[in-house]
């Protein structure tokens, strides 16, 4: 009884991210298609046709070229890797998804501009109490990550400020393919401990939120739907 009210505004844009919003997102889109559209966050590995577009990383195909497939198992890859190329369905970007962009940086630095703006430079950057992330990223003069983290090394490379990465060298499988796009792009360099960290090179941003919203909006206006806010 409670569905038909999701719809007396007009047409939904869901937006789900993650594996457990996936049966959900899709059972939605299931019962009304065309009073919603339905955007998965982060590759759902199957069946692309229930979602109206799935957005996700690159690398999250590096299973399926031939290096890829050399390193996994047969019996594996249904698991851990989409079974097919990317289609019409797919927006595929560089890294994750994030809030970083200019004007976040913008009002990051000057909500830190008190604490952060007279450190000694070059400014390389830690932290303790209140959780001083986005007055890092726009106030650092470089950073320093380790390759684990694709969510920190996109954040990071959407400042257009030098990022040097430890352990890039040890990542196997999709995550090399993700170091060598941030390498090939130039964004990123290897720590060696020997650098000099008053050193500046230049990029253009990773801006995959952004992008990622345009192929969004243009979607929608194919089926002559707009975003609108609330008020």
């Amino acid at each position: 009884d409670w569905f038909p009210f999701l719809f007396r505004d007009g047409p939904l844009l869901i937006v789900a991210s993650g594996r457990d919003t996936i049966p959900v997102a899709s059972s939605i889109r299931r019962l009304a298609p065309e009073n919603v559209f339905v955007v998965q966050i982060q590759h759902p590995r199957t069946r692309l046709n229930r979602f109206d577009l799935v957005i996700t990383p690159q690398h999250d195909y590096y299973p399926l070229t031939p290096q890829g497939q050399k390193q996994v198992p047969w019996f594996l890859r249904r698991w851990i890797t989409p079974r097919e190329p990317p289609d019409k369905h797919v927006v595929l970007t560089v890294g994750a998804l994030h809030q970083v962009d200019s004007a976040a940086l913008r009002t990051a630095a000057s909500v830190w501009h008190e604490e952060l703006q007279s450190l000694p430079k070059p400014l390389l950057v830690t932290g303790i109490g209140s959780n001083p992330h986005m007055g890092h990223l726009a106030w650092a003069d470089a950073f320093v990550i380790t390759a684990d983290s694709v969510s920190m090394l996109s954040e990071a490379c959407s400042t257009g400020k030098p990022v040097y990465v430890i352990g890039a060298e040890r990542c196997k499988w999709k995550f090399a393919d993700f170091q060598e796009r941030l390498q090939k792009l130039g964004m990123v360099r290897p720590f060696t401990g020997e650098e000099d960290m008053s050193e500046t090179w230049s990029y253009a941003p990773l801006n995959d939120t952004a992008e990622a919203a345009k192929k969004v909006t243009e979607a929608l206006a194919e089926r002559g739907w707009s975003v609108s806010m609330s008020p």
